[in-house]
């Protein structure tokens, strides 16, 4: 049976990783992306940097983690409004942002 939910996780890397720079990211991520419709699961945290094998990969403060029910939950989060505040208003926090979605 082929895979039908979608995991979305997203790694922010910011202009300035101060603890509390990065505590307001992970809050952010609280209070506009874990409200949409056809998530399954959702997580947002700093990096584990105690985590320091050769395979680890660390170039990156806030990692975001979402799995929706179908790709068209996925979809529609990416259109939601409450989405795209969060991103009006941390965009210029950011240095870089990487994204990886795979069905699960």
């Amino acid at each position: 049976m082929p895979a039908t939910r979608l995991a979305h996780n997203v790694y922010f890397k910011l202009t300035d990783p101060t603890p509390a720079n990065v505590q307001a990211l992970v809050d952010a991520c609280h209070k506009y992306l874990n409200v949409q419709a056809g998530i399954v699961f959702f997580a947002a945290g700093p990096c584990c940097r105690e985590l320091d094998r050769p395979v680890n990969d660390r170039d990156w403060d806030v990692g975001l983690h979402l799995v929706f029910d179908t790709k068209a939950s996925h979809d529609a989060y990416q259109d939601d409004a409450t989405h795209n505040r969060f991103i009006d208003e941390n965009k210029p926090t950011w240095a870089g942002v990487r994204v990886f979605d795979s069905f699960v």
